[in-house]
């Protein structure tokens, strides 16, 4: 039988304010980060097809 999921703790304080300083900063990823990540992602739906 499985475990209930525990609930998320609420941040306050330094770590609220760290966590909504790094939500808000923009990630970039270069284009061949991209390039990468779309071939991972299309080889992954090509293994699930064949599941």
């Amino acid at each position: 039988m499985s475990r209930p999921i525990k609930e998320t703790p609420i941040l306050y304080g330094k770590d609220a304010r760290r966590f909504l300083a790094r939500m808000k900063e923009k990630r970039t990823e270069t284009p061949e980060q991209r390039a990468e990540r779309i071939a991972d992602y299309e080889m992954a739906m090509r293994m699930l097809e064949n599941f």
